[in-house]
């Protein structure tokens, strides 16, 4: 029999205009009582339910996430009530039996045997500089298509400028554009152009030969308008995002100095995992939290697919930009060389999301103990156990043993031959595989190792 971990548990089914909760009450013998009971979701109605959840001696809640509907519900019951959050497909009921009550008493069986995995749930002013961030990056994108459609009104009227201007939306090609919306009278492109424009005249004049019409002109305008109002609406909001995080500047600073991370970026990653790593009880929670880890999909023996999941959707594209950053910089080759030997084996996207997870990593340490990035720690991490550690005689006996099995099927003479081109090619490939099955990761023992066998056997 299942254990009773919460002997006193209230299920909520989550709507729109309404709320139907159901306490399940189980005595000393695990007989188990229900009372259901339906609220709207106004703010009224629902201190009325916290206040039915207090009579009735409830502290621990469970409802699904349904929406943006269980938000003003969790604002009133979070000061009173353990609220647990849990995804639908947690707490789906079966098909053919399901209704508004039988779903919060579903809920409320399942959730007081502790067979429901709530949701990351960070406190309330966390969750604001994460609604504020989270609405920055949706006006960058709203910024990105209107771009795109402005584009598309110069494409269409036979105006090439994303031929000749690596930015169409930079200084110069910003007043040729304007220059268009004027006149469609032939111009001279020369007093428009700018000291560092590498394209020929000729060129960038032949580009602007079109003529756009009185309907794609006035689109053009509309959506230059838009966007200048959407980069006033970005400014005013990264000022309000700067004023929430104020009260975050020591864990900020911690934070950035990660590799690749900037101030903005450090925002936005202490707005998505907060700043009280307790709730993860390890990095590996975090970043399977995140997405950065393989799936386990597997049946009959047969792993079905390795893939990442498709959590964290606004923390791991941050964490690819702040790696891909990262894997450029000079300042921390611990990094680079990781992204270089995973992407030599495994590719350019797999390496990226290593790294990803390799500074989400750094991120939560930093975090729970209270430190600043410390990149020797990887590099200590990097260099193989002492044990395991081999000078250069020792180096160069292993390569003969391993030689003197092979040199009669070879027809190498060590002692009066000297190497072909494929007999030398086959000896250094097989002095590497020794070597990195050694984990001999010595420099003087790499470069002195094969001068010194050649000395001795030419």
């Amino acid at each position: 029999m299942l254990k009773i971990v919460y002997p006193i548990c209230c299920g909520m089914d989550v709507h729109k205009s309404f709320v139907v909760a159901c306490i399940a009450t189980t005595n000393d013998h695990g007989v188990t009582n229900y009372k259901s009971k339906r609220f709207s979701t106004f703010t009224g109605d629902l201190r009325r339910c916290a206040d039915w959840l207090s009579e009735n001696n409830c502290k621990d809640v469970c409802m699904e996430s349904t929406g943006k509907y269980w938000i003003p519900i969790y604002n009133i019951l979070e000061h009173t009530c353990n609220i647990v959050l849990a995804h639908p497909k947690y707490v789906k009921a079966i098909r053919g039996k399901k209704t508004d009550k039988r779903d919060a008493k579903w809920i409320a069986d399942i959730f007081k045997h502790d067979l429901v995995s709530g949701s990351f749930i960070p406190p309330a002013d966390i969750r604001q500089l994460r609604d504020l961030v989270r609405y920055h990056w949706k006006l960058t994108n709203f910024n990105v298509g209107e771009k795109n459609r402005a584009q598309n009104c110069l494409t269409v009227s036979n105006i090439k400028l994303d031929d000749v201007f690596s930015d169409v939306f930079g200084k110069a090609a910003s007043a040729i554009t304007t220059r268009l919306l004027e006149s469609n009278e032939p111009f001279d492109v020369k007093p428009y152009l700018t000291k560092n424009i590498k394209k020929p005249i000729e060129q960038i004049q032949a580009a602007v030969d079109g003529e756009m019409c009185a309907e794609q002109a006035e689109k053009l305008r509309i959506i230059r308008s838009h966007m200048d109002s959407l980069e006033l609406c970005k400014l005013n909001l990264e000022s309000l995002i700067l004023s929430t995080a104020e009260k975050y500047i020591p864990q900020l600073n911690l934070v950035m100095t990660a590799p690749g991370i900037q101030s903005f970026a450090a925002i936005g990653i202490i707005s998505e995992i907060g700043v009280d790593m307790s709730v993860f009880p390890t990095s590996k929670h975090l970043c399977s939290w995140a997405g950065l880890t393989p799936q386990n999909n597997e049946s009959a023996g047969k792993k079905k697919t390795t893939r990442i999941s498709r959590a964290g959707a606004y923390i791991k594209p941050l964490l690819v930009q702040c790696a891909l950053c990262a894997i450029r910089t000079k300042q921390f080759p611990e990094v680079r060389n990781r992204y270089l030997a995973l992407k030599k084996r495994r590719g350019h996207k797999k390496a990226i999301i290593a790294i990803a997870r390799m500074l989400l990593t750094a991120i939560y340490n930093i975090l729970k103990w209270n430190e600043v990035y410390n990149s020797e720690l990887y590099r200590k991490a990097d260099r193989p156990p002492a044990h395991r550690e081999v000078s250069v005689e020792e180096a160069v006996y292993i390569l003969q043993r391993g030689l003197s099995g092979d040199c009669a099927t070879y027809g190498i003479d060590f002692k009066h031959n000297f190497f072909s081109r494929s007999q030398g090619a086959w000896f250094f490939a097989l002095f590497f595989r020794i070597v990195l099955k050694l984990q001999c990761f010595n420099p003087y023992a790499l470069l002195t190792c094969p001068l010194y066998f050649f000395r001795n056997y030419k």
